[in-house]
């Protein structure tokens, strides 16, 4: 086994160094010791830190950084990472939700979006391109326009501190818990599964995947757990192969090989019939806190790993060899990898727990942070990329951020209908929508309204088109419209000028019945900012209209 050490020069969070050498050269605008996630997208892989983020050329190992210092990301932290099919990287940090297309930000937050809490701890993207988001304050459904947040007063859920969100082949969505258990959500009824009435070894869950065969396999502080929908397996020290029970993390490769990430025992392989367990001592693994894993389209894993002495290191291993990006040994400086993900373009998104976000390509590192980008903030929790390729991050106390590579938009308790602005974990449907788990409860979110596979019974119906408010109004970058359908029927949404022209086709299409939150960014369908002024809206229902004024201060 050949282990393969990148050699340049470190950079701080201070100043800006190239340096020319064998390697492509490096660019470092912060300095992050801990990885907190983990994205593949296309030839790059994005990076999560608590120093910001970093864009990986996987071919060279050439970084590009990210933070606040040299973007708008708005915090360093990053939680977790997701990149999505059109190149947006979606970054979760503790100050709200990023999106970043490559050169926009937007920022998701409570001040901004219907994000409930800034603080977000998972993302996952459903092939509907729905946001799945997890926060302190519950899940969040996000669909690019409209917010849905489930929490304990509102829903199945019995607790708010959501760590995981992962849909199934029937879309069903499996939640994990920190301390409640996990619980499956088919759109209409909810199912608790915990140490009381299941197999579950522990109310912790820390991640969960689905093999080819619908098990789901469940990371816990108590063992790895292996569920069909009838029976259940628990591998723990005692009868198998796993070399520690607290399991951080779980990847499956296309071989149907489950990759076990542990606190204290290194990586593990599982074929199903055997273990084989890659530690500091038989292999180039630096340490055995594995924090993080993801495999990219050529079948390398990316893995997060903590240092006992501090510092966080990313390791690549496709099988044979080693490639490790530490501190100490390259221009990648990481501090707790919160996140990490691979979008449609195979770049890695890694999210960091105060770094902010980084997307690697395979040889060049981007770091976007807050203010160098429009990310929300640099503690990132969560990252999942949407069949467009938007990146929804997750962020603790700054909401929810979506990221086309170009722009970003953010979402918050304050300008949207988010519940709680940490968002923990995001998951998607087929429908779009986004589902977001924080703290606080579960937040559905969809652009141009949610749908869900049923509606629910306890949900008020509205007699006529009725409009509930716009928020924030004034505002700066972002405002949301709220409003209420009696039914379901085709809606059209769109911005004017006070003197009578369209600047914004905002949504046509068809909605279900309830309440809906569209979201305008301030710009028009050209894509330009709309300057200071009044502007119009119009909602257009089944020969019922709305209309109301907004005012841009920028």
């Amino acid at each position: 086994m050949k282990q393969v050490y990148l050699t340049a020069f470190l950079a701080f969070v201070i100043f800006i160094s190239n340096v020319k050498s064998q390697n492509p050269e490096w660019v470092n605008y912060t300095n992050g010791d801990r990885i907190t996630a983990l994205a593949e997208e296309g030839d790059y892989l994005w990076v999560g830190t608590t120093g910001g983020l970093v864009k990986i050329e996987k071919e060279t190992g050439n970084p590009t950084f990210y933070n606040k210092a040299n973007s708008d990301l708005p915090d360093n932290y990053i939680s977790v990472l997701a990149a999505d099919g059109h190149g947006n990287k979606w970054i979760g940090t503790y100050k709200g939700l990023v999106k970043f297309d490559g050169t926009n930000w937007i920022i998701y937050d409570k001040t901004n979006s219907g994000l409930p809490n800034n603080e977000v701890n998972s993302i996952i993207i459903d092939k509907d391109n729905n946001k799945w988001i997890g926060t302190r304050d519950g899940l969040t459904k996000f669909d690019d326009m409209n917010w849905n947040i489930y929490n304990t007063s509102n829903s199945g859920l019995n607790g708010n501190q959501i760590s995981s969100i992962i849909i199934d082949e029937n879309n069903n969505k499996w939640i994990g818990t920190n301390g409640d258990g996990l619980l499956k959500f088919d759109g209409k009824s909810w199912i608790n599964y915990d140490i009381s009435n299941s197999d579950l070894p522990d109310n912790y869950i820390n991640t969960i995947a689905i093999d080819g065969n619908s098990n789901k396999w469940i990371g816990t502080d108590s063992g790895l757990t292996k569920f069909d929908g009838t029976n259940w397996i628990t591998y723990d020290t005692l009868n198998s192969g796993l070399p520690d029970n607290w399991v951080h993390a779980i990847t499956i490769d296309v071989s149907g090989n489950i990759w076990i990430g542990t606190y204290r025992g290194g990586l593990t392989k599982y074929d199903g019939t055997n273990w084989i367990t890659y530690n500091k001592s038989n292999s180039g693994l630096p340490d055995n806190n594995v924090r993080n894993i993801t495999i990219d389209s050529s079948g390398n894993l990316w893995i997060g790993i903590r240092i006992s002495t501090g510092n966080d290191s990313l390791a690549k291993f496709d099988g044979l060899n080693w490639i490790i990006y530490s501190k100490n040994n390259s221009g990648f400086s990481v501090y707790y990898i919160k996140a990490l993900t691979i979008d449609k373009d195979g770049n890695l998104w890694i999210g960091y727990d105060g770094g902010g976000l980084v997307k690697f390509d395979g040889t060049n590192w981007i770091n976007y942070n807050w203010p160098n980008s429009g990310i929300p903030s640099n503690s990132i929790r969560s990252i999942t990329i949407d069949n467009n390729n938007n990146k929804w991050i997750g962020t603790t106390y700054r909401g929810l951020a979506k990221f086309d590579d170009i722009n970003w938009t953010n979402y918050n308790t304050s300008n949207s209908g988010l519940h709680h602005d940490s968002v923990l974990t995001i998951t998607i449907d087929k429908y779009g929508n986004k589902w977001l788990g924080n703290s606080s409860g579960l937040t559905v979110f969809r652009e141009g309204g949610v749908i869900l596979d049923v509606k629910s019974e306890q949900e008020p119906v509205a007699k006529d088109l009725t409009f509930s408010k716009t928020f924030p109004n004034p505002f700066q970058y972002t405002t949301n419209i709220e409003y209420t359908l009696p039914k379901a029927g085709n809606v059209a949404i769109k911005i004017y000028a006070l003197q009578g022209q369209l600047l914004r086709d905002l949504y046509s299409g068809s909605i279900d019945a309830g309440m809906h939150i569209a979201t305008w960014d301030g710009r028009t369908d050209t894509g330009s900012e709309a300057p200071n002024g009044v502007y119009m809206y119009r909602i257009q229902f089944e020969g019922q209209a709305i209309i109301g004024k907004m005012v841009v201060v920028r």
